[in-house]
């Protein structure tokens, strides 16, 4: 097992006052590249190493602390040209994040992934260790259905792979999600924007990536729809595409939770459960 520290930044806080959701796989990046710099998988993170897909689970907010957040990471899967990593975060003794990366070493060059080195593998082979696997998040398939809002690439959202970073898919899903679902009902304002009277609060988020994101000026689009509606959840899938060919980049499940102003979750209210049941895709 590895353990480091994560600072953060009062930048990561959001207006809920905790630390946001999407800024969490910043933090699980962090960890990674942390790991990979203490032995030789240095080399494999600079060569090219993709992500292939996150499962992250929020089980208590993060709030700002100069002290940082504690974290761990072991390998729990390892594969000839893929490999699993699964983390704990913490604040204080509390655990506060769960998270799994499924990983793919990549030859950027020419474009196709690889297998990982002998040395790379007997390392990582070291800090392999069992973890219980998170649930999938099971959809209906998409296809058309949902709604539709575009996706501009910022050139500050690539990284040094020439294409986006993967944190910064989460930031296009959620930018999605909140326009679409306070367009889709008005009970879901947002905290800190008019007639916001709920807190909505990420629960778990998985997210698939198909392909990579490369910058454009025009933007890319999203499409966004209710796949599930608990008692006080609604499951939300989407998908990240080019809109002038239909080409997929990424696809997410998030499971959104309505909570009261101290954050206990409470049941949907009524007209916002009719008004996505309206939307629900099957």
């Amino acid at each position: 097992m590895f353990r480091t520290t994560i600072a953060l930044r009062w930048s990561d806080v959001d207006a809920q006052g905790h630390v946001n959701n999407a800024v969490v796989a910043d933090y699980l990046q962090e960890v990674r590249v942390a790991f990979f710099r203490s032995g030789p998988c240095t080399e494999l993170l600079d060569a090219g190493v993709v992500v292939v897909g996150h499962q992250i689970r929020y089980l208590a907010p993060i709030t700002y602390s100069d002290a940082g957040i504690g974290a761990e990471i072991v390998v729990s899967r390892l594969g000839g040209a893929r490999f699993d990593v699964a983390y704990s975060l913490f604040q204080d003794a509390t655990r506060v994040v769960e998270a799994r990366t499924v990983l793919c070493p990549f030859d950027f060059e020419s474009q196709v992934p690889t297998r990982l080195a002998l040395t790379d593998r007997e390392w990582l082979a070291t800090h392999q260790a069992e973890a219980q696997p998170l649930q999938p998040l099971e959809v209906p398939d998409l296809g058309r259905s949902g709604s539709v809002t575009p996706c501009p690439v910022r050139w500050s959202d690539l990284d040094s792979y020439g294409h986006v970073n993967n944190v910064k898919v989460l930031d296009y899903l959620m930018q999605a999600r909140i326009t679409v679902t306070t367009s889709w009902s008005p009970g879901m304002a947002r905290s800190g924007t008019p007639g916001a009277q709920l807190n909505w609060l990420i629960a778990r988020q998985d997210v698939d990536y198909v392909n990579q994101i490369p910058h454009r000026l025009a933007p890319y689009a999203v499409r966004t729809a209710p796949a599930a509606l608990g008692r006080t959840s609604v499951t939300l899938t989407a998908e990240i595409f080019n809109p002038d060919d239909g080409t997929p980049f990424a696809r997410g499940r998030t499971i959104l939770v309505a909570a009261d102003q101290a954050g206990k979750p409470i049941e949907l209210p009524e007209q916002v459960r009719q008004d996505l049941t309206e939307r629900l895709i099957s």
